[in-house]
């Protein structure tokens, strides 16, 4: 991959996930990325978050590879002065700067934008919190999901509220926080001066409800937890089991495709009823036709309908866990490998796009 950032200098005082996916993006792209951990507390914490069977010796876990690639790491006390002018030294040289100290704490250490922008006026000081309608509420992912409306829509009626698989806040938070610094070092290149650049898990979490929160503001539509299924189309996000007891899952948008849907499963005829031949009827209709779908689903071997399902344009996924997606020549394309500190490590790239002359 081209390196476009090649030449930039990227100071990470951040922990825990979303302030270093960004500095991980910035590596990813040529950045250099020095990353100054907490010393006293023997670094990131995320060091020490390992899932059974991993080495509870090593100093290293797979979730804090998932987010640290290609960085220098420094193990810093800035209680310490001797310490605290090191990364003076190190802000002086930087470009960017990212920072997720709770609120309070970068000024007690001595570290907030305006100490750093008189050492250093052309950085771009990068700033993660928790909550902005609670400034000193500290962010934790789960806690944003909460607060923010994603739990209370994802589950179903029978198994309640429930979180993400992925720290889902965390990602977007970076997200966000990537693309404010990206416009501060544009915006630098015309004026020669640096800036201040704040996001909070909060703010990012309400940015992404999208069409959620339209249907609310509009219409006064509180989404209720309905497990995969889509409130306005179906069948989209309906999950069935196979013949071989292998999942699979549609998004049929259109009449034309659930007609063709309804011929490569053997009964044409279910587009013909008056219940299921356009998508408002269906919607009413879902319960009826999930039975129905279900049933048919199982005469199938989820490999070969998935084919005559793609070959016609019949919108279908095949529900594959890990192992499966990771023994895909693509997904093992975005796989990168370092050692670190001594240990082997694996993850996914963060960067998804590619770039040509």
């Amino acid at each position: 991959m081209e390196k476009p950032l090649e030449g930039i200098k990227v100071l990470e005082l951040a922990s825990v996930l979303a302030g270093p996916s960004v500095g991980m993006f910035f590596s990813e792209l040529g950045a250099e990325v020095i990353k100054v951990e907490n010393a006293p507390a023997g670094g990131d914490v995320t060091r020490k978050w390992k899932v059974e069977g991993e080495d509870p010796g090593s100093h290293v876990s797979a979730y804090f590879a998932s987010i640290n690639y290609r960085k220098n790491y420094l193990f810093k006390d800035l209680k310490n002065p001797e310490h605290l002018k090191e990364v003076f030294q190190l802000a002086q040289n930087s470009d960017v700067l990212i920072s997720n100290f709770k609120t309070g704490d970068a000024e007690k250490f001595g570290v907030e934008y305006a100490r750093i922008k008189s050492i250093n006026p052309r950085i771009v000081y990068g700033h993660l919190r928790g909550f902005d309608s609670d400034v000193h509420r500290a962010g934790y992912d789960v806690i944003a999901q909460a607060e923010t409306g994603y739990m209370s829509m994802n589950g179903t009626p029978e198994s309640g509220p429930l979180k993400f698989p992925v720290a889902i806040i965390d990602i977007l938070a970076a997200q966000q926080l990537k693309e404010g610094i990206m416009v501060g070092l544009w915006r630098r290149e015309r004026t020669g001066k640096g800036c201040y650049i704040e996001t909070s898990l909060e703010a990012a979490g309400l940015a992404s409800l999208v069409n959620q929160a339209s249907a609310y503001l509009m219409y006064d539509k509180v989404p209720l937890p309905t497990g995969s299924m889509h409130p306005g189309i179906c069948p989209y996000g309906d999950t069935f089991i196979c013949r071989d007891g292998k999942a699979i899952v549609l998004a049929v948008g259109t009449d034309k495709q659930f007609a063709k849907l309804s011929r490569l499963l053997g009964e044409p005829e279910l587009f013909e009823d008056l219940r299921f031949s356009t998508n408002p009827s269906r919607v009413v209709n879902r319960v009826a036709l999930s039975e129905k779908l279900a049933r048919l689903f199982l005469y199938q071997e989820r490999d070969t309908i998935m084919r005559q399902l793609i070959a016609e344009d019949v919108p279908a996924g095949a529900i594959r866990d890990l192992s499966e997606v990771f023994a895909g020549d693509f997904a093992k394309s975005m796989i990168l490998e370092e050692t670190i500190e001594g240990v082997p490590t694996k993850r996914v790239r963060t960067v998804a796009f590619r770039m040509e002359d």
